[in-house]
Protein backbone atom coordinates (compact mmCIF):
# COMPACT_ATOMS: atom_id res chain seq x y z
CA UNK A 1 0.00 0.00 0.00
CA UNK A 2 1.33 3.36 -0.83
CA UNK A 3 2.47 5.86 1.77
CA UNK A 4 0.22 9.08 2.03
CA UNK A 5 1.58 12.19 1.00
CA UNK A 6 -0.86 14.80 2.84
CA UNK A 7 -2.00 15.23 6.09
CA UNK A 8 -6.15 14.27 6.23
CA UNK A 9 -7.83 17.48 5.46
CA UNK A 10 -9.40 17.47 9.32
CA UNK A 11 -6.43 16.36 10.91
CA UNK A 12 -4.69 19.50 9.24
CA UNK A 13 -4.07 21.62 11.86
CA UNK A 14 -5.12 25.39 10.51
CA UNK A 15 -8.48 23.98 9.31
CA UNK A 16 -10.23 24.68 12.18
CA UNK A 17 -8.93 27.95 12.67
CA UNK A 18 -10.26 28.82 9.37
CA UNK A 19 -13.89 27.46 9.53
CA UNK A 20 -13.78 29.15 13.23
CA UNK A 21 -12.32 32.27 11.88
CA UNK A 22 -15.18 32.18 8.61
CA UNK A 23 -18.05 31.56 11.16
CA UNK A 24 -16.73 34.58 13.48
CA UNK A 25 -17.01 36.83 10.07
CA UNK A 26 -20.68 35.22 9.24
CA UNK A 27 -21.83 37.23 12.75
CA UNK A 28 -21.14 40.48 10.46
CA UNK A 29 -24.09 39.21 8.29
CA UNK A 30 -26.24 37.20 10.77
CA UNK A 31 -28.08 39.38 13.27
CA UNK A 32 -29.98 38.08 16.58
CA UNK A 33 -33.50 38.97 15.05
CA UNK A 34 -32.35 36.34 12.16
CA UNK A 35 -33.65 33.39 15.24
CA UNK A 36 -32.91 29.99 14.12
CA UNK A 37 -30.17 31.12 11.66
CA UNK A 38 -28.32 32.48 14.73
CA UNK A 39 -28.88 29.95 16.96
CA UNK A 40 -27.39 27.53 14.49
CA UNK A 41 -24.12 29.86 13.97
CA UNK A 42 -23.45 30.50 17.62
CA UNK A 43 -23.74 26.78 17.77
CA UNK A 44 -20.92 26.01 15.11
CA UNK A 45 -18.50 28.85 16.60
CA UNK A 46 -19.34 26.77 19.86
CA UNK A 47 -18.69 23.25 18.07
CA UNK A 48 -15.25 25.07 15.89
CA UNK A 49 -13.89 26.30 19.16
CA UNK A 50 -14.58 22.42 20.92
CA UNK A 51 -12.81 21.32 17.22
CA UNK A 52 -9.69 23.92 17.98
CA UNK A 53 -8.98 22.62 21.52
CA UNK A 54 -9.39 19.21 20.74
CA UNK A 55 -6.94 19.41 18.05
CA UNK A 56 -4.21 21.18 20.01
CA UNK A 57 -4.50 18.91 23.16
CA UNK A 58 -4.35 15.62 20.82
CA UNK A 59 -1.31 17.12 18.99
CA UNK A 60 0.23 17.76 22.53
CA UNK A 61 -0.64 13.72 23.65
CA UNK A 62 0.20 11.98 19.79
CA UNK A 63 3.78 12.11 18.57
CA UNK A 64 4.39 11.12 15.18
CA UNK A 65 6.88 10.91 17.14
CA UNK A 66 8.43 13.55 14.12
CA UNK A 67 5.53 15.16 13.16
CA UNK A 68 7.15 18.65 12.93
CA UNK A 69 10.82 18.46 14.06
CA UNK A 70 10.52 17.78 17.39
CA UNK A 71 11.71 14.21 17.73
CA UNK A 72 12.73 14.05 21.73
CA UNK A 73 14.17 10.50 22.54
CA UNK A 74 15.25 7.63 20.80
CA UNK A 75 13.98 5.08 23.18
CA UNK A 76 10.80 3.86 21.97
CA UNK A 77 12.37 4.09 18.57
CA UNK A 78 13.22 0.24 17.47
CA UNK A 79 16.25 1.26 14.93
CA UNK A 80 17.84 -0.54 11.99
CA UNK A 81 21.20 0.32 10.82
CA UNK A 82 21.91 0.90 7.23
CA UNK A 83 25.47 0.26 7.25
CA UNK A 84 27.26 1.44 3.83
CA UNK A 85 28.12 0.15 1.02
CA UNK A 86 32.40 -0.04 0.01
CA UNK A 87 32.53 1.26 -3.21
CA UNK A 88 35.22 3.78 -4.59
CA UNK A 89 32.86 6.36 -5.10
CA UNK A 90 30.77 7.70 -2.30
CA UNK A 91 26.78 8.06 -3.14
CA UNK A 92 25.45 10.36 -0.50
CA UNK A 93 22.16 12.28 -0.91
CA UNK A 94 21.83 16.05 0.35
CA UNK A 95 19.36 16.92 3.04
CA UNK A 96 17.38 19.46 2.18
CA UNK A 97 15.97 22.65 3.91
CA UNK A 98 19.05 22.75 6.40
CA UNK A 99 19.26 25.96 6.16
CA UNK A 100 16.43 26.36 8.67
CA UNK A 101 17.88 23.73 11.53
CA UNK A 102 21.74 25.72 11.47
CA UNK A 103 20.87 26.06 15.54
CA UNK A 104 20.68 22.08 15.55
CA UNK A 105 22.84 20.72 12.75
CA UNK A 106 25.75 23.46 15.14
CA UNK A 107 24.55 21.88 18.14
CA UNK A 108 24.81 17.93 16.49
CA UNK A 109 28.40 19.00 14.94
CA UNK A 110 29.59 19.76 18.58
CA UNK A 111 28.57 17.47 20.65
CA UNK A 112 28.56 14.51 17.70
CA UNK A 113 31.13 15.41 15.62
CA UNK A 114 30.80 16.11 12.07
CA UNK A 115 30.55 12.14 11.14
CA UNK A 116 27.38 10.36 13.26
CA UNK A 117 24.15 8.80 12.24
CA UNK A 118 20.90 10.23 11.00
CA UNK A 119 17.49 8.95 11.74
CA UNK A 120 14.89 8.85 9.06
CA UNK A 121 11.36 9.42 10.27
CA UNK A 122 8.81 9.03 7.27
CA UNK A 123 5.35 11.38 8.07
CA UNK A 124 7.12 14.36 9.03
CA UNK A 125 6.27 17.74 7.91
CA UNK A 126 7.01 21.64 8.81
CA UNK A 127 4.65 22.91 10.79
CA UNK A 128 1.39 24.04 9.33
CA UNK A 129 2.13 22.16 6.09
CA UNK A 130 0.15 19.57 4.63
CA UNK A 131 2.45 17.61 2.86
CA UNK A 132 4.33 14.68 4.44
CA UNK A 133 7.84 14.42 4.19
CA UNK A 134 10.82 12.07 5.59
CA UNK A 135 11.96 14.03 8.41
CA UNK A 136 15.80 13.76 9.20
CA UNK A 137 17.45 13.90 12.82
CA UNK A 138 20.80 14.10 13.62
CA UNK A 139 21.80 11.21 16.36
CA UNK A 140 25.36 11.47 17.29
CA UNK A 141 25.36 12.20 20.66
CA UNK A 142 22.10 10.09 21.02
CA UNK A 143 20.24 12.73 21.28
CA UNK A 144 18.32 13.50 17.90
CA UNK A 145 18.73 16.65 16.42
CA UNK A 146 16.13 18.13 13.38
CA UNK A 147 18.00 18.58 10.25
CA UNK A 148 15.59 18.56 7.73
CA UNK A 149 14.13 16.52 5.10
CA UNK A 150 15.14 13.79 2.66
CA UNK A 151 14.90 15.76 -0.78
CA UNK A 152 12.14 15.58 -3.33
CA UNK A 153 13.29 12.70 -5.07
CA UNK A 154 14.91 10.39 -2.46
CA UNK A 155 11.55 11.12 -1.23
CA UNK A 156 9.81 9.71 -3.80
CA UNK A 157 12.08 6.66 -3.42
CA UNK A 158 12.13 5.41 -0.37
CA UNK A 159 9.14 6.76 0.85
CA UNK A 160 6.46 4.02 0.72
CA UNK A 161 9.65 1.29 2.17
CA UNK A 162 10.07 3.62 5.43
CA UNK A 163 6.55 4.10 5.66
CA UNK A 164 6.02 0.21 5.91
CA UNK A 165 8.88 0.10 8.49
CA UNK A 166 7.32 2.85 10.48
CA UNK A 167 4.26 0.88 10.64
CA UNK A 168 6.49 -1.68 12.49
CA UNK A 169 7.76 0.61 15.32
CA UNK A 170 11.48 0.64 13.47
CA UNK A 171 12.91 3.49 12.13
CA UNK A 172 16.45 3.68 9.65
CA UNK A 173 19.62 5.05 11.22
CA UNK A 174 22.30 6.03 8.20
CA UNK A 175 25.48 7.44 8.42
CA UNK A 176 25.48 10.87 8.09
CA UNK A 177 27.96 14.07 7.62
CA UNK A 178 27.84 17.80 8.52
CA UNK A 179 29.64 19.72 5.86
CA UNK A 180 31.36 23.38 6.45
CA UNK A 181 33.54 24.01 9.48
CA UNK A 182 30.86 27.00 9.98
CA UNK A 183 27.62 27.78 8.86
CA UNK A 184 26.35 27.81 6.72
CA UNK A 185 26.12 23.77 7.33
CA UNK A 186 24.89 21.10 5.22
CA UNK A 187 24.04 17.51 5.60
CA UNK A 188 25.15 14.42 3.36
CA UNK A 189 23.43 11.05 3.79
CA UNK A 190 25.03 8.04 2.67
CA UNK A 191 21.91 5.49 1.64
CA UNK A 192 23.99 3.37 -0.27
CA UNK A 193 23.03 0.32 2.43
CA UNK A 194 19.49 1.43 2.80
CA UNK A 195 17.86 -1.23 0.83
CA UNK A 196 20.00 -4.36 2.22
CA UNK A 197 18.89 -2.89 6.01
CA UNK A 198 15.20 -2.70 4.95
CA UNK A 199 15.56 -6.23 3.23
CA UNK A 200 17.62 -7.87 5.83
Amino acid sequence: MSAPRFVPLLRWEPLPYLVLVALLVLTGAVRPEAGPWYAVLVAAIVAAGAWVLLLFLRERRMRNPDPMGDLEDLEALELVDAEPVTADVRTVVPVADAQRHQPGIDLARLHGGAEQHAVLVPRARRWLSPKYRIGVQLVGDGRPRHAGFLGDAADEKWRDRLDAERERGRYARVPARITGASRPHGVELDLSGLAAALDG
